[in-house]
């Protein structure tokens, strides 16, 4: 495997990032996950544009973006692969310990791992933990994931691929690393960035493309929804057939099954929307 690590392209083996990286002693840091198509990145443009807001609600310095996509075109071209995930990593660099960053200049990385498929249904549970809607890291894409870490090995423990959290005021919000959708009588639903959740790019291509509509969602529609389905970057649009004890009675249902016919059409026609 091929890594950029600050500028040139390394070995696995060889690419080292210091362990007084602020990303690594206090997740000081953002990123994104791109899916690649046969050496092309999907939507890299979009990516590439949240990476830079993420990293100014953080206090980073702006990243470089054209550095970014030179290094992105570089791993992609050493490691090519029908499916893959990329990983764009922009941390705050050398710092002291504690949350005071330094002086130095922050560490990109990028990556590139196989992807596979996923199935076109799974299964998710509700977890008790919420995210906070007020919170300073509220709708960015930070390298602090720790608390996903911990709801998705809650949901694996249950038998399934996700785990969806409230926020604080009881509004249903996001998956661990997935927008979420429900379908209302033929009407397609998900909950609006003011709940907390990730500006997903999935999401927003999806609702672009499907006419879905924002809408603050009681946690308990998950009870009653006619159907359900997950975004994400490298679920694409999946359908939900199990949601904690509750099985849904077809899935994916007529309206999930059109959506995940409407992304795979639009996107397979623009490798960049």
């Amino acid at each position: 495997m091929k890594i950029w690590l600050d500028g040139a392209l390394r070995d696995a083996g060889t690419a080292q990032v210091s362990v007084l990286d602020h990303g690594l002693t206090v997740g000081d840091g953002v990123f994104e996950t791109v899916k690649t198509v046969d050496g092309r990145a999907f939507a890299l443009t979009r990516h590439l544009d949240r990476l830079a807001r993420s990293a100014r609600g953080l206090g980073l310095p702006e990243p470089d973006l054209d550095e970014v996509r030179r290094a992105c075109a570089a791993v992609l071209a050493a490691e090519p692969v029908p499916l893959g995930r990329l990983r764009i990593t922009y941390t705050g660099g050398l710092s002291p310990l504690g949350s005071d960053r330094g002086d130095d200049t922050p560490t990109l990385v990028v990556a590139l791992g196989e992807a596979h498929p996923r199935p076109e249904t799974t299964a998710v549970v509700t977890v008790d933990w919420t995210r906070n809607e007020r919170g300073a890291l509220s709708g960015l894409k930070t390298t602090s994931y720790a608390e996903n870490v911990v709801a998705l090995a809650r949901a694996r423990e249950q038998g399934a691929t996700e785990a969806l959290f409230a926020n604080t005021v009881g509004a249903l919000c996001e998956g661990t690393g997935s927008n979420v959708f429900v379908v209302l009588d033929g009407e397609i639903h998900t909950p609006p960035v003011s709940s907390g959740c990730l500006a997903g790019i999935t999401r927003a291509l999806t609702a672009e493309w499907t006419g879905a509509r924002e809408t603050e969602l009681p946690m308990d529609v998950l009870e009653r929804a006619d159907e359900i389905f997950l975004t994400s970057s490298l679920r694409d649009v999946q359908g939900v057939h199990r949601v904690d004890g509750r099985t849904l009675a077809v899935a994916p249902g007529p309206v999930t099954a059109k959506a995940i016919r409407i992304f795979a059409e639009r996107s397979a026609a623009d490798i960049d929307p």
